[in-house]
């Protein structure tokens, strides 16, 4: 059965599509991207949007537990980001997070990544 992020309750009131990865990693069995997660109204994380922000932005771990395999993924240093007027920098968008019965596939402009096994994990940063 394939499942889109939309249809997964982790991401009520989440926009993957609008969040930016700013980063990830890999260890034993874990695979994290950190983002500046857009946040909407329907989520109990959302807090009133910034003067300058379209939505509310919030600082958040996508994280994968307990994987068996992970392939696809570009070390950091050869993926193109961009650099925001503030400084700082980041990787684009998620434009797709797919699970499909024990894979998960997500892909953005980081490349497209398939992760095998595990369980997903999103936690928004207090």
């Amino acid at each position: 059965m394939n499942m889109d992020w939309t249809e997964i309750s982790l991401f009520k009131g989440i926009d993957l599509n609008d969040s930016f990865v700013l980063g990830w990693s890999l260890e034993s069995g874990r695979l994290a991207f950190e983002l500046k997660a857009s946040i909407w109204p329907e989520s109990d994380y959302y807090i009133a949007a910034k003067p300058d922000e379209y939505t509310c932005y919030r600082k958040a771990t996508l994280e994968f537990v307990g994987i068996h395999e992970v392939h696809g993924l570009l070390p950091i240093e050869s993926v193109r980001f961009a650099r925001d007027p503030d400084g700082s920098i980041d990787y684009g968008n998620i434009d797709t997070l797919v699970k499909l019965e024990s894979i998960y596939q997500v892909c953005g402009d980081f490349g497209e990544v398939e992760i095998i096994g595990g369980e997903l994990r999103f936690e928004v940063h207090v």
